[in-house]
């Protein structure tokens, strides 16, 4: 669930340690295919599965920017309105397909005043149902003194 601006994070209530909360998100074939529409992601292996079968993957996969898009996500419902997704850096580690549970988290690892901002830097992942990690990603976030 998105934050909204009634519980709106702020700098100074923040720690090194925090944890985001986990934002999970089912992966399904229609999702896939929505997303090369509205992409212009024409690549076969997101939404032919004997096409992604003959490549070698037990069905098609979960886009590359999907994953991304997903993190993204997870640092947008936690940093509020007020907050500034200022850079984002994903890795794509390990394919998922439909049908899996990709689990997103996030902890502060630094957190620090710059120029007049206050910014926080979160160390993201994204997980299978097996506990591998598809996408790790970092996100430095501008959050609201007060």
């Amino acid at each position: 669930m998105p934050n909204t601006k009634l519980d709106q994070v702020v700098f100074r209530e923040i720690h090194v340690g925090d944890e985001l909360p986990v934002l999970k998100k089912n992966t399904t074939t229609l999702q896939l295919f929505r997303y090369s529409a509205i992409t212009w992601n024409t690549h076969r292996i997101h939404y032919d599965k004997d096409y992604a079968v003959k490549e070698g993957y037990p069905n098609v996969l979960v886009h590359s920017h999907l994953h991304g898009a997903f993190l993204t996500q997870l640092c947008t419902d936690w940093m509020g309105e007020k907050g500034e997704l200022k850079s984002l850096e994903v890795n794509i580690k390990r394919f998922a397909v439909p049908g899996e549970t990709l689990t997103c988290k996030g902890i502060i690892v630094e957190k620090k005043m710059e120029n007049g901002e206050g910014l926080v830097t979160v160390d993201l992942k994204e997980i299978n149902e097996k506990g591998e990690v598809c996408a790790p990603g970092r996100a430095v976030i501008k959050l609201p003194l007060e």
